[in-house]
């Protein structure tokens, strides 16, 4: 096996054996799971893999075996051909990829197309636009209740709220039900399990868990005209005809699946790094026009998505031979922290001018929800500069981050005076 700085050397989950198309040096011990140097943090741990001389693609036994894009131009170039690598399986281990079930993220071109325009009929940029009194007062109304007491655990007391609340909102749920949908989306994003089989139930429970909850209030606003988000998708036509059941019951659930996990934790890691650097904070305060371009800058340096792809047919690519079924990890931050795409990758740069990133994904699967991920982020830090434009860390405390296939962090305790 290689050595790396992201080899482990310390974790017990089982290990595929090296297939013959692989070579030796292409060998490295990364659990995108549970990735090394993660305490100190998650996009710092994965940029720690892009040493010199390091393959555009690596193999790594952990979670079944799987290739890994190590840099922009190969992460970009999986995403962006589905012809030759397939969204048929997206998640790792395989195992739990195939319990997957939401659509249209699990197709490919032409079948995807019309699911695809479903999705945007409800987010949009001019739905979207329509929308932002509504998120500013969910952000005001947050902020104001902790702003006297001089601290808040951002994670907690932010975070895990506004999004959520905004988009049950959006889709006209009751908010006492987001605890139990954000626990689905936590078993789907980052399965518990020592094995493939254990991560695959796991994932398997909450996919379940979703379809469940959505039937019954699907079957409730098809055919109606509600203008609410559910309502405007599940009443689109697909090919000129309504939506099939078992397909609205993943693309509703998929809906939920990324209002409800996304979000919510690039805005921890984006607090995190403003509360370790006041001069950009300062920088936010004083030019509204760096607050509104500097958002870019913000998913680039801070993606949180790790999705894969499956290898359509037999093939060379990037120096190595594929197998038809071999999967493909395609880490966002591995194209956003690339040198070789944006200079000087860790800095958050307001002025870089240039921001090369796949942040949210690439080519026919470029994510739907993208303008109101924007939206949010825009007005979270628009209203929070407003009424608290110094804060920091609470001394002696560390963000824990766990990593998956969407990122995560907690303990973000603010204080500011």
């Amino acid at each position: 096996m290689s050595t790396s700085t992201a080899e482990i050397s310390d974790n017990s989950k089982a290990r595929a054996d090296r297939p013959a198309n692989v070579p030796a040096d292409c060998v490295y011990e990364i659990d995108m799971y549970a990735l090394t140097g993660i305490e100190e943090g998650y996009h710092e741990a994965w940029k720690r893999i892009q040493t010199a001389g390091i393959p555009d693609l690596i193999w790594t036994p952990f979670n079944g075996g799987h290739w890994i894009a190590t840099n922009g131009a190969t992460v970009q170039e999986v995403y962006v051909d589905p012809s030759r690598f397939s969204s048929e399986i997206i998640f790792l281990p395989k195992e739990v990829g195939e319990k997957y079930e939401m659509v249209p993220t699990r197709m490919d071109p032409p079948e995807h197309t019309p699911y695809r325009q479903a999705l945007n009929n409800g987010l949009g940029l001019a739905h979207i636009r329509q929308i932002e009194s509504k998120v500013r007062a969910v952000s005001q109304a947050l902020i104001t209740g902790f702003t006297p007491r001089g601290e808040c655990d951002f994670s907690i007391e932010y975070a895990r709220i506004f999004p959520v609340r905004v988009f049950m909102a959006l889709a006209d749920l009751p908010m006492e039900d987001a605890p139990t949908l954000s626990r689905f989306a936590e078993m789907m994003m980052r399965p518990k399990g020592n094995s493939a089989e254990e991560m695959a139930q796991v994932l398997d429970q909450g996919n379940r868990g979703f379809f469940a909850y959505v039937e019954p209030i699907i079957r409730a606003r098809q055919g109606k005209s509600g203008d609410d988000l559910i309502s405007v998708v599940v009443n689109s036509l697909v090919n000129g005809r309504p939506i099939d059941h078992q397909k609205a019951l993943g693309l509703i659930s998929l809906l939920l699946l990324a209002g409800l996990d996304t979000v919510v934790n690039f805005l921890s890691f984006v607090m995190i790094h403003l509360a370790r650097h006041p001069e950009i904070v300062s920088e936010l305060c004083s030019d509204h026009m760096k607050l509104l371009r500097g958002v870019e800058e913000m998913f680039r340096r801070f993606p949180v998505v790790s999705e894969a792809r499956m290898v359509a047919y037999d093939q060379d690519f990037r120096g190595v031979h594929l197998k038809r079924g071999d999967m493909i990890l395609v880490p966002t931050a591995l194209h956003g922290l690339d040198g070789a795409a944006n200079d000087d990758p860790l800095r958050l740069n307001l002025s870089r001018q240039k921001i090369s990133h796949s942040t949210f994904g690439d080519g026919p699967h470029r994510c739907a929800g993208m303008h109101l991920a924007r939206l949010e982020v825009t007005v979270t830090l628009e209203e929070w500069l407003r009424a608290i434009p110094t804060f920091k860390l609470k001394e002696g405390s560390r963000p824990i981050y766990h990593s998956g296939i969407i990122a995560a962090v907690e303990n973000v305790p603010l204080v500011w005076p």
